[in-house]
């Protein structure tokens, strides 16, 4: 999905800039609390938060956000934890180097 230091451009509808910040912020948190469940073996929780980052990436105009959580959800049914990890460094890598424009 998301190649080392390669930057990604998402257009945000204007009236969404003061919660984009947060949004972005969340993911990260979603990264740290599914490290967690990962520890725990909590599969059913990494597939929540990856329904819900599907679901919401995109209306918030970050498509591949969308992607990384319906691929998320799909490993956490599979448990296949080594795919989850592997994600979770990408969307870090992807949110490291997102680049938001408003239109």
């Amino acid at each position: 999905m998301s190649k080392q230091n390669e930057s990604h451009i998402v257009q945000v509808e204007s009236e969404l800039e003061d919660l984009i910040p947060g949004f972005i912020k969340n993911r990260y948190h979603d990264i740290e609390k599914i490290e967690g469940f990962l520890q725990q073996e909590d599969f059913e929780a990494i597939t929540l938060i990856g329904h819900t980052m599907k679901g919401n990436g995109a209306g918030y105009g970050f498509i591949e956000i969308s992607e990384f959580g319906k691929s998320i959800e799909t490993a956490a049914k599979e448990k296949e934890l080594p795919v989850i990890r592997k994600l979770l460094s990408d969307l870090a890598v992807y949110l490291d180097h997102v680049t938001v424009e408003y239109i």
